[in-house]
């Protein structure tokens, strides 16, 4: 069967699981819908929490973003898996000790503020939008090539199947498609990288045949990738070249924003026992290690194929997968000395493109020169001058051109798809039950109307998510970067916001509603501000030169974090302290529980 049909069959079977497990798994109380009842068991919560915290950015982006960045890529594998080893340890037992269905109920609660719960609920909202925007970009991405459907199509499939299995099931039915959807997700990850890892290196654990010998060539992986790109004129793949500061920044970021963000931490709350918190976060540990420390080796692997297989060849010689991603606008080639020949080296070949288009408009060069997508085929306007780089890859593409580029079965290539599609829906699907119940449970219920009864609080959360997902759906057709970009973003507003808020809630005493207030606003509103001026303000052609401090956007939570502390303190101590009810509240919450 061709890539297409056994693409229709995978992933028409998988969807349909996931819709079953929601039909069986509807939600029939807010108990239900907001935290599932609390009856899950530490294995499946471990699973659910895997699928749900490893997101299209963890599937799709981060392996493309080492295979581009090389070492400095290894710092999105640090931030990310430091975070949850963060959460499990400082976190989770504590707020699962506490009781809340939500952060915002723990926060409002906690410091004794409904102002500081209305922050919070937009700080949860605006954090969920922003992740949500590059799940959805993923699920477009997928479609797009593998059914051969517009992307914005795809997105609006996307968001049917998470409106059915969201809204119905609430959290109760997201858990369980969530075990589903890891199960669906580490397979379609692991099958082609070990047959990649056994192509290139005979070696049938792909963790290993990174550090071994290419088969038949008698030299080491990452050595050979050295020299492809060195031949190409880019630097070793194995050299670092981003500064130390932004390196700290941006793992700090990740680190602290995974603990930070409140689609993780509710999932700590569907467990009976604070000790099966712990245990959840134990499985979910081992669940998402199996991906990470496999993701180094899958972006080598696609890098070498990729050198290897596209610079310096004849276009007409290329095979069927490079035409068909140029038709998505994911990949494109503009044959800028006319010899029919493809010449990849340092450089944009676009300074911008509409990726979310069919048929984009590229940008190119200070004095507008461009070059349009007419039927798949580049079309110049103008004569290019904008250096010797001939070919555009989107580094969303390499998970899911990997398979097809190593000339993998065309089951294996429609399994990472459906891979591809449960990463991004399952995380997806949580942050959009973030969403729904910030606003029914913390926004209405425990602010303006106390007295609404749990059923019409239950149909106020299903329509709060039916919009959130409607919204998700627009971020995703125009989404603000590239899928693993944007979920950093994401983590850096978490930082800014949450996870102080958090951290302070748990271990000071002292820490008053005045504070935390103060705190989240100048955090978010800090990290927030710098990542919108260079991402939809500032023209530049070198924006790097106009980084503060030399530190990126996707590292800029680091410092929000540090001024919501300082702010936070500096406000509590000339503001009273919270009452003795409180104080006694947080000794409560640290002290031992027997299960």
């Amino acid at each position: 069967m061709s890539v297409q049909a056994w693409t229709y069959l995978i992933v028409g079977l998988t969807f349909a699981l996931y819709i079953f497990i929601a039909i069986r798994s509807r939600a029939g109380s807010t108990g239900e819908f907001y935290v599932a009842g609390k009856g899950v068991s530490p294995l499946a919560n471990g699973m659910a929490t895997a699928a749900d915290w490893m997101s299209a950015a963890s599937f799709i982006s981060m392996a493309g973003l080492i295979s581009f960045m090389g070492r400095d890529g290894g710092v999105y594998l640090m931030g990310w898996t430091g975070g949850y080893v963060l959460l499990a340890l400082l976190l989770a037992p504590y707020l699962r000790k506490f009781g809340r269905f939500t952060v915002p109920d723990f926060i409002g609660d906690r410091y004794y503020s409904s102002t500081a719960r209305l922050v919070a609920v937009f700080c949860a909202i605006f954090i969920s939008f922003t992740y949500v925007a590059g799940q959805m970009r993923g699920v477009g991405l997928v479609f797009s090539r593998f059914l051969e459907v517009p992307i914005n199509v795809g997105v609006v499939i996307g968001m049917a199947i998470v409106f059915v299995y969201a809204i119905l099931g609430g959290m109760k039915g997201i858990t369980y498609t969530q075990v589903a959807q890891y199960c669906v997700l580490i397979f379609a990850f692991m099958v082609p990288a070990i047959f990649i890892s056994i192509m290139l290196t005979g070696n049938v654990i792909p963790q290993l045949g990174l550090g071994s010998t290419v088969s038949g060539e008698g030299v080491h992986l990452l050595d050979k990738l050295d020299g492809l790109g060195k031949e190409l004129g880019f630097a070793e793949y194995t050299a670092g070249g981003k500064a130390p500061i932004d390196v700290f920044c941006i793992a700090m970021a990740l680190m602290v924003g995974t603990a930070g963000l409140p689609h993780v931490i509710v999932r700590f709350y569907t467990v009976k026992r604070v000790k099966d918190a712990r245990m959840s976060a134990f499985w979910a540990l081992l669940f998402i290690a199996i991906l990470y420390t496999t993701a180094p080796a899958v972006a080598a692997f696609a890098r070498t194929n990729l050198l290897s297989t596209v610079p310096g060849k004849s276009y007409s010689e290329m095979p069927e997968w490079f035409k068909k991603w140029e038709d998505t606008g994911l990949i494109a080639w503009v044959d800028k000395d006319r010899d029919g020949k493809i010449d990849y080296a340092p450089g944009k070949v676009f300074t911008q493109a509409d990726k979310g288009n069919r048929s984009p408009i590229h940008k190119v060069g200070d004095d507008g020169e461009k070059v349009r997508v007419d039927g798949g085929q580049l079309v110049v306007e103008n004569d290019l001058t904008l250096g010797p780089n001939e070919l555009y890859i989107d580094r969303d593409i390499m998970v899911l051109a990997n398979p097809e580029i190593a000339r993998l079965p065309n089951w294996v290539i429609a399994l990472v798809a459906a891979g591809g599609l449960a990463a991004a829906l399952s995380t997806a699907a949580g942050l959009l039950l973030v969403i729904s119940t910030a606003f029914a449970h913390d926004f209405v219920k425990k602010t303006l109307k106390p007295d609404l009864g749990e059923k019409g609080e239950l149909v106020l959360a299903r329509v709060g998510a039916a919009v959130a997902v409607l919204i998700a759906g627009w971020f995703g057709i125009k989404p603000p970067g590239f899928v693993g970009e944007v979920v950093a973003f994401a983590f850096g507003l978490a930082a800014a916001s949450f996870f102080p808020a958090i951290l302070m809630g748990v271990f000071s005493k002292r820490m008053n509603r005045e504070g935390v207030v103060a705190g989240m606003i100048v955090g978010i509103l800090f990290t927030a501000s710098y990542i919108i001026y260079f991402q939809f303000i500032l023209e530049s052609e070198n924006p790097k030169a106009h980084w503060w401090l030399g530190i990126s956007p996707a590292g800029i939570g680091t410092l929000g974090m540090v001024l919501n502390f300082c702010v936070a303190w500096l406000v509590s101590r000339v503001t009273p302290p919270p009452p003795d009810y409180v104080q006694k509240m947080v000794d409560d919450i640290r002290l031992p529980q027997v299960d």
